[in-house]
């Protein structure tokens, strides 16, 4: 249970990709974390960053970058290992003791898989919001919709770039702001 319950920390990962079936001696990793704080009482939502991660496992192949934007050569000015990004969420956003947001359980897993495979310590608390489906539950829709299905829905512009992590985030805490109305 999250002991701190002033802020969501509202989180988008994007992970190394390659279009078809992945490469023979490749593993995903997670090379940005989009995150961003959405204050529960006011809406507003702070803190929005991206955090670059060095992949261990894998490489950035082209269609990575086309999806995504980043590139081999930010990642190796602007990335930090995974230890060090598990850490600044910890830290910085206080990830063990409150609630966390994603858009599915895609980055929930991915973290999972990830910190079990890398003996790591996983960086979140018990407490996982899954923000696609909470949408699609409250608005009665059915089905589940994308995020930026979600942001035309509520005629929310999608701001940023579609694919990095540190936009995705903070359209998410909109939409996640809507719900909680």
């Amino acid at each position: 249970m999250a002991k701190l319950l002033d802020k969501i920390i509202v989180v988008d990962i994007e992970a190394t990709c390659w279009e078809g079936k992945l490469p023979e001696g490749m593993i995903s990793d997670i090379i940005e974390v989009g995150v961003c704080l959405l204050d529960v009482e006011t809406g507003e939502i702070s803190d929005n960053r991206g955090i670059l991660i060095k992949p261990e496992r894998s490489t950035i192949s082209s269609f990575c970058t086309e999806l995504t934007t980043i590139t081999p050569e930010l990642i190796e000015q602007e990335g930090v290992s995974f230890d060090d990004a598990l850490h600044i969420l910890k830290k910085d956003y206080k990830s063990q003791s409150r609630a966390w947001a994603s858009f599915g359980a895609y980055d929930l897993r991915q973290f999972q898989k990830q910190c079990l495979s890398l003996s790591k310590t996983y960086p979140f608390g018990p407490s996982h919001i899954n923000v696609k489906s909470l949408f699609a539950l409250k608005n009665k829709l059915g089905h589940e919709l994308g995020m930026d299905g979600a942001l035309k829905f509520l005629n929310i512009p999608l701001e940023g770039t579609h694919h990095r992590g540190v936009d995705d985030a903070k359209n998410i805490a909109k939409i996640l702001r809507e719900i909680l109305k």
